[in-house]
């Protein structure tokens, strides 16, 4: 009789190259990393293997390492976009930015990525894709377009190109969502500024926004981080100075607070964290805070009980225009890693950036300070969600602000 229990064979490298994602995506990265390596010692020439461990030591900021693995994968799959968009993030956020932009322009090769150039609009006027720029002046008669790809803080932090990129061609147009026309209407002509796809003239080149850094041959010594580059309208900024009059006790210092991103963003389960997280922030005297948050997490001011007066804006916010007019009227601000941290660096308002232990690639590494924003400073978790240090830098920042021989309790 054969043995009805016959032995099973040993996993695999799928096996283990799965595992090792799941608990990636659980946060359990010492799991995580044994069963990576385990799918890599096993296939050494299973591309997407190597791509995942890649993944995974950039969530553990073992950052040559993950360059290390993902190279492999490129080497071993060189038309796959994922191990080309991983290395260029490894490379970016590792200060290399002249390796990292070539590599950075796979991104939009991505799966479910939309093209910068809808397909239905080169369809709809019968013509073939025009070319891509190559940063050289346009030549007479010809027009080029800048797409405001990405989400709305990567606009605001490549909008710094754009006079760049007038100056090689006055007639350019840009191509952006109705949100972001109040931010670079600062920057380039609004009547050259187009909401509608079907708006658009001809045009004989084009060029995503975030591509520019790569066509300026941007290194950290050549960021353009003059600032302000954006800033709110004098009037406007007026009317909500008068509206914090009102709402915020004269002897109080006023310092804005978001905590949370867009709910949809891949990362967002790190960058965003609770309000009641917030508590060493929220227990200082003779600060308010001011909100400007939106969203399903504004809904958190509702159970907020701290010592420290919360003042909700966001309902009254209606667009950027607004956040900019609130910010101008604020000390600092303190953010996670989203879309108004990017605005008030722009604008040259103070801003605290609350960072995740594994940041997105333009935050660098362990830099308390950033060369695209010379007004923010950089605080860092030290291990994956572990909130409490960071929260802990920027209340002794605030407390040292405030003995500051001098310093106003409330903005000018």
């Amino acid at each position: 009789m054969g043995n009805p229990f016959p032995l099973l064979p040993p996993p695999g490298a799928a096996h283990h190259g799965t595992l090792c994602e799941e608990l990636r995506r659980q946060g359990r990265l010492d799991e995580a990393l044994r069963h990576g390596r385990l799918a890599a010692a096993l296939d050494p020439g299973a591309a997407g293997v190597l791509y995942n461990l890649g993944l995974l030591l950039y969530d553990r900021l073992e950052i040559e390492q993950a360059i290390r693995w993902e190279r492999r994968a490129v080497r071993l799959a060189p038309a796959a976009a994922e191990p080309h968009f991983e290395l260029a993030e490894a490379l970016l956020l590792s200060g290399r930015l002249e390796e990292g932009w070539p590599e950075y322009e796979w991104r939009f090769r991505l799966p479910n990525v939309q093209p910068p150039l809808p397909p239905h609009l080169l369809e709809a006027r019968g013509i073939a894709p025009p070319p891509q720029w190559d940063g050289r002046p346009m030549p007479d008669g010809g027009r080029l377009l800048l797409v405001a790809d990405q989400g709305f803080g990567d606009v605001i932090q490549f909008a710094r190109y754009l006079p760049l990129a007038e100056a090689l061609d006055p007639d350019l147009i840009v191509a952006a969502s109705a949100e972001m026309v109040p931010i670079l209407r600062q920057l380039v002509d609004e009547h050259r500024i187009h909401e509608d796809w079907g708006s658009l003239p001809d045009f004989q080149a084009w060029c995503a926004l975030s591509g520019l850094p790569r066509l300026f041959g941007t290194t950290l010594e050549t960021i353009p981080a003059a600032t302000p580059y954006l800033d709110a309208d004098p009037e406007l900024a007026g009317w909500w100075k008068q509206r914090l009059d009102q709402l915020v006790p004269r002897r109080y210092r006023r310092i804005g607070l978001v905590w949370a991103g867009r709910p949809t963003h891949g990362n967002d389960h790190n960058r965003s964290l609770d309000l009641h997280r917030l508590a060493p922030l929220l227990d200082l005297d003779e600060v308010a805070f001011v909100s400007l948050q939106i969203g399903p997490a504004a809904m958190e001011i509702g159970r907020y009980f701290g010592r420290a007066p919360l003042i909700n804006l966001g309902p009254e916010i209606a667009d950027f225009e607004d956040t900019m007019a609130i910010l101008r009227g604020l000390e600092r601000l303190v953010s996670v890693d989203t879309a108004v941290a990017h605005l008030a660096g722009a604008m040259g308002v103070p801003v605290s950036i609350l960072l995740p232990f594994a940041p997105d690639w333009r935050w660098l590494l362990e830099r308390g300070d950033s060369p695209w924003y010379p007004t923010a400073t950089l605080h860092r978790q030290t291990a994956p969600g572990r909130w409490d240090e960071p929260l802990r830098d920027v209340a002794a920042l605030l407390r040292a602000e405030s003995r500051r021989p001098g310093a106003a309790p409330i903005p000018p």
